[in-house]
């Protein structure tokens, strides 16, 4: 897909969740998003959805930062061992260090989430 085919999805997309009551955007609506705008049957969108969701963990497991252009920046970031604090008895108590996931929207995506 080339840079113009992603704008042309992300919109579509977008604009689909604008349509939508509060919920979530499913693999099936992805899959029907790039049915009606490519032409594939919806068997096919749904295996390159799973396929692309799968590269991007792949990636991120192994701590590779994903980068897709027009959309946002995927990484997993280290955070260290830290003394927090129960707000209910004000104990302190030891949060592990872990991994978590970080996104940052590219310019493009959150102008089209704002117009």
């Amino acid at each position: 897909m080339g840079s113009d085919s992603c704008s042309i999805l992300i919109t579509g997309v977008v604009g689909n969740m604008k349509d939508k009551e509060l919920g979530a955007l499913t693999r099936s609506e992805l899959a029907d998003t790039i049915t009606a705008e490519f032409d594939v049957t919806k068997f096919h969108a749904s295996e390159m959805v799973e396929d692309i969701l799968d590269e991007i963990a792949s990636a991120l497991v192994a701590g590779d930062t994903v980068k897709i252009a027009g959309f946002g920046t995927f990484s997993v970031r280290q955070k260290n061992e830290r003394v927090g604090r129960n707000p209910k008895t004000m104990e302190k108590a030891i949060i592990s260090s872990r991994k978590c996931l970080t996104f940052k929207a590219s310019p493009v995506l959150k102008k089209i989430v704002n117009s």
